[in-house]
């Protein structure tokens, strides 16, 4: 049976398959209590997912699969997805935990990932009024809680562009998080002046004086930092240090695989003996995907945490 927050007990859920996809409230309150952040990397593919997951295993972090909706339609859609990560951390002999987590999700969405056999959702509900956003997100909790899911909820939406959804940067109405919080989400996001994308250079940085209240009063309950890609590592460490539990990675994953496949084309390796194998040519950029992952475990402080 699900708990609050505070002074939750969970036990593993079986999602599909034969294995052990969490949901993220566990992971998240030991981070929050720990004080250290789990990371939330976005996956594309097949080898994000495999490049992914084999980082965290080196590193033993646990880890959130964030998936855009867009991102599950590219991949054919959500059962897909659900059905490929079950069965490479099946295969790959995952020891750590890990969450399938719809990003940004609308309303029809998250209830096309609780079919689908996600283990978490996201509702992002901050367009809406915050009438709007409490009543469909209570309906939510209520269907994520009943299958053995977490859901993450968001209040003040956050500035750039991820999969189409323009978000201005707003910072958060505390009250208005603890409407939210109140409904028994299991973590939040909360518009604190961080972005999407890459940070443009006049960007004035995190508003931890706005952190610090949405702590306050929302009952302790773990917080999520959207737009981690090149936030200063000291920002993150503060961020943490205020009851930041969760940090989504996404476009720096990107940029490094974008920038490793470039260099493999660009000094013709494609073009020497079967260099043309997708399974070749990936390579670089998957390589360049765990590289990234591992450096954010480090600064996150999840390393042996899994």
């Amino acid at each position: 049976m699900h708990k609050a927050v505070c002074g939750y007990e969970q036990t593993p859920i079986i999602f599909g398959g034969n294995n052990m996809l969490v949901n993220a409230t566990e992971m998240l309150i030991k981070a929050r209590d720990g004080h250290y952040g789990v990371p939330q990397f976005n996956i594309n593919n097949l080898e994000w997912t495999k490049a992914v997951l084999t980082a965290c295993e080196e590193m033993k972090s646990p880890v959130i699969l964030g998936v855009s909706e867009g991102a599950g339609k590219y991949m054919t859609g959500f059962k897909t997805v659900a059905a490929m990560v079950d069965a490479m951390v099946d295969s790959m002999g995952i020891t750590v935990p890990v969450a399938l987590h719809l990003d940004h999700g609308t309303y029809e969405g998250c209830k096309a990932c609780v079919e689908a056999g996600f283990s978490s959702i996201m509702f992002d509900g901050s367009h809406y009024s915050i009438e709007e956003n409490v009543e469909k997100t209570k309906e939510l909790v209520a269907l994520a809680h009943s299958k053995g899911m977490s859901i993450e909820a968001e209040v003040g939406s956050i500035g750039g562009v991820e999969d189409g959804v323009v978000g201005n940067g707003e910072i958060a109405d505390p009250a208005e998080c603890a409407k939210i919080t109140d409904l028994g989400i299991d973590f939040l996001a909360a518009g604190i002046g961080n972005i999407h994308g890459v940070y443009p250079a006049n960007w004035k940085g995190l508003d931890f004086e706005a952190l610090d209240r949405i702590h306050k009063a929302t009952n302790n309950i773990p917080l999520v930092l959207h737009g981690g890609t090149g936030i200063p590592d000291d920002m993150i460490a503060k961020a943490i240090s205020l009851g930041v539990s969760k940090i989504n990675i996404n476009t720096e994953c990107q940029l490094v695989f974008a920038e490793a496949t470039r260099k493999y084309i660009e000094e013709g390796k494609d073009q020497q003996g079967k260099g043309f194998d997708p399974r070749k040519l990936l390579a670089p950029g998957a390589k360049a995907i765990e590289a990234k992952c591992k450096e954010k475990i480090e600064l996150f402080g999840c390393a042996g945490k899994g």
